[in-house]
């Protein structure tokens, strides 16, 4: 193990706060319901009172409401202390191919259910919205996830998989989510929202690209079906090793992933990917500071989400 992850590991739950608040409060403290950055205090016990005021609690001096750091956060009305939550953070930062529920679980020495739903919430935190189109050099492939029917058809068409849709701008970033088919107006749609129409398109040579060639810069294809996975700098390579990475995860660490909960799975990886030129701690750090505003009920996750 780093040094990185021992001391993680050996925060206490003052420390792991005073961390978090670090984090997510570099330039003063901002009030998460008024929004106030005019200044806030820290509330704390009267020696002599018997009332004692939790620790890290905040009083706004704008709305006069009270407050902690993890209001309107992923941490919000959890028991799991936050020295724990940050190790659940670095665990799931550090980890290529993802670990599992019960691994945490048994780590954190925390029910499994809790692990289970601080590791959809981690996932959640972790989510990134796209920022502008992807330009230059593109590739763009599908791959199927899931469990498959003995016997049953692998690759396209396949029974019980969901089809991922993947682009990746070379050397910059990757974007990826289920779709609900891999028709040419599904498949084309999400490039051309994706991509601007000056950048160069690789793919293979299944059907629902036709035509890409007349709305962007170029479009070239490499034929899987005769052995063809490389021509000069036509390949879609990267996806590749992205989804082998991918399908390790869901096949090898989770064991199942359900279809409703693919996208935060999916979410997962791709933040690793699109972080991969900073340490564990660091991208560690970021998924903190990104867990505002993202806060998750474990009813409606159930409810939305099943098993």
């Amino acid at each position: 193990m780093n040094n990185d992850f021992l001391k993680i590991a050996k925060m206490t739950e003052d420390e792991a706060r005073e961390m978090v608040e670090k984090l997510r409060w570099p330039d003063g403290i901002i009030c998460p319901k008024c929004k106030s950055e005019k200044g806030a205090y820290k509330l704390e016990s009267k020696p002599e009172s018997k009332n004692k005021v939790r620790p890290g609690l905040y009083k706004c001096k704008a709305c006069r409401q009270k407050f902690t750091v993890t209001m309107g956060t992923i941490f919000e009305d959890s028991h799991i202390p936050l020295n724990k939550w940050m190790i659940g953070i670095y665990l799931m930062n550090a980890s290529k191919k993802g670990i599992s529920a019960h691994q945490l679980h048994r780590m954190l020495d925390i029910t499994y259910k809790a692990a289970w739903f601080m590791a959809h919430r981690i996932r959640y935190a972790m989510t990134q919205q796209p920022l502008g189109q992807l330009i230059g050099t593109i590739e763009a492939d599908e791959t199927y996830v899931g469990g498959k029917m003995r016997g049953g058809k692998r690759g396209r068409g396949s029974e019980n998989k969901t089809p991922v849709f993947a682009l990746v701008e070379r050397g910059g970033e990757l974007r990826a989510g289920k779709v609900q088919n891999v028709s040419g107006k599904t498949l084309k749609g999400i490039i051309r929202e994706n991509v601007t129409s000056d950048s160069h398109i690789m793919t293979d040579n299944f059907l629902s690209y036709l035509g890409l060639d007349q709305e962007f810069a170029s479009h070239e294809t490499v034929d899987h079906s005769s052995g063809e996975y490389v021509r000069d700098d036509v390949y879609t390579n990267t996806l590749e090793g992205w989804f082998s990475l991918l399908k390790r995860g869901v096949n090898g660490t989770f064991h199942h992933v359900s279809e409703k909960h693919l996208d935060r799975y999916v979410g997962e990886f791709v933040y690793r990917y699109n972080n991969r030129e900073i340490t564990d701690t660091e991208r560690a750090k970021k998924a903190v500071r990104a867990t505002g505003g993202k806060r998750l009920i474990y009813k409606e996750t159930i409810k939305k989400a099943g098993n």
